[in-house]
């Protein structure tokens, strides 16, 4: 998985293939909740080579959150060729954050 910096955020999301980022800071608790789920879903046979899933830590990097409003922690942006095509937020169970990402394969 890839660790994400605002420098290499359009390039990333430029792929033909979909991508999901996580939006994310060590102290937010939801997103320590969440980190070991998107981990496992990142690995999942029925997302992977269909789907690249990164991490940007908000702390580390304010601009592109900043760019897409992104005020609370974890957001999951889903994008295509370079295209918001979907979110997620919020520290969700495992079985309705693989369904929520079915709809992107």
């Amino acid at each position: 998985m890839k660790e994400l910096a605002d420098v290499d955020f359009e390039k990333f999301v430029g792929q033909k293939t979909t991508v999901i980022i996580d939006f994310w800071a060590p102290w937010c608790g939801p997103c320590k909740i969440s980190s070991p789920v998107f981990e496992e879903l990142s690995k999942d046979k029925d997302f992977v080579g269909k789907i690249e899933f990164a991490k940007m830590n908000v702390d580390e990097n304010p601009e592109t959150p900043g760019r897409f409003g992104i005020f609370s922690i974890p957001t999951f942006l889903i994008f295509r060729e370079g295209e918001q095509v979907g979110e997620i937020h919020g520290a969700i169970p495992k079985a309705d954050f693989r369904e929520r990402l079915r709809e992107f394969v």
